[in-house]
């Protein structure tokens, strides 16, 4: 069994679930809880969600993959579900360098040298830059919205007004009253954001009850707030992956085998992912996906695993 590695139990597969197993494995900061399914020996792809969800999104993708044959690892991101901080000193960080590496730490305990990897919103971004940083560990990417790397450089300039009108979350996060509405109104405020984001999504409120337990993480304010805190330059990182982000600043290309897809009803506003295109230098395939919102996995499981598996 790899180091650090614990598998708790089986789960049945029922209806649509298509994760059958779940484990842990503990890396230098966290105990990364995850859910898995597919053959053991089999290619492997790493699925991560983004906010305000959790692996629930890759339910039907994961069933597709592993009747696929393709071993399928979905973990909960820092501030959700089952994974924890190993040391209540450690800093509540969301910043982008910190989700990378736990992506990164994942790999090294569960001792997979090369996968697949993708995700959306802050799964995605963690996806982009493993792929960016270490293309030896990564067999391709599959990325929702393009080039999900933040730069820093450009934290203070402006969108287009539209588009800022959507961010409306992130400035109310900026503040103290924003802190505490999230804490006290979490799942109001999060099913509004699931609903308004997939527009054309009939069924995002019903789904977003069963990913909402994962919002219930004890470090899930922290988490959150610090994200959207330091990616406007008002709050410092942790130290520990300033090297990370520094490398940010370049806005390195993207080399691996990668497939984008493209929201077609993304109730947040933002460019076309086509105008992404020169950050990747690799093979590349561009889908976009009409009426699909925020939240790709769960709102075209098929086509997402499609995507997964023209890269295995």
């Amino acid at each position: 069994m790899p180091r650090g590695r614990r598998i708790v139990g089986g789960l049945r597969q029922t209806g649509v679930m298509g994760f059958t197993r779940r484990g842990t494995v503990r890396t230098p900061v966290l105990e990364i809880a995850y859910e898995e399914a597919g053959p053991a020996g089999a290619p492997v792809a790493v699925l991560s969600h983004g906010f305000p969800y959790d692996v629930r999104a890759f339910d039907e993708v994961a069933g597709f993959l592993a009747a696929s044959g393709v071993r399928v690892i979905a973990p909960y991101l820092r501030g959700y579900g089952p994974t924890r901080f190993a040391d209540a000193a450690t800093p509540r960080s969301g910043e982008q360098g910190a989700l990378t590496q736990d992506l990164l730490d994942l790999l090294d305990a569960l001792d997979i040298d090369r996968a697949v990897v993708g995700g959306y919103d802050w799964g995605g971004r963690a996806a982009c830059i493993v792929a960016a940083l270490h293309p030896e560990r990564v067999a391709g990417l599959v990325t929702v919205g393009g080039y999900n790397i933040f730069d820093p450089a450009l934290a203070q300039e402006p969108t287009r007004p539209e588009w800022e009108r959507t961010y409306w979350y992130k400035y109310y996060f900026h503040s103290e009253a924003g802190r505490r509405g999230l804490e006290r109104y979490r799942h109001e405020l999060c099913e509004l954001l699931w609903t308004t984001w997939s527009p054309e999504w009939t069924d995002a409120a019903t789904a977003y009850r069963a990913s909402a337990p994962s919002l219930e993480n004890p470090d899930f304010v922290d988490v959150v707030i610090h994200s959207y805190r330091h990616r406007s330059g008002l709050v410092a990182g942790d130290p520990r992956y300033a090297a990370i982000e520094a490398a940010m600043y370049a806005q390195p290309p993207i080399t691996v085998p990668t497939v984008v897809l493209e929201s077609g009803a993304d109730g947040l506003g933002g460019p076309s992912a086509a105008e992404d295109r020169e950050h990747f230098t690799g093979p590349y395939t561009f889908r976009e996906l009409p009426g699909i919102g925020h939240d790709p996995p769960q709102e075209a499981p098929r086509e997402f695993a499609d995507a997964v598996l023209s890269l295995i």
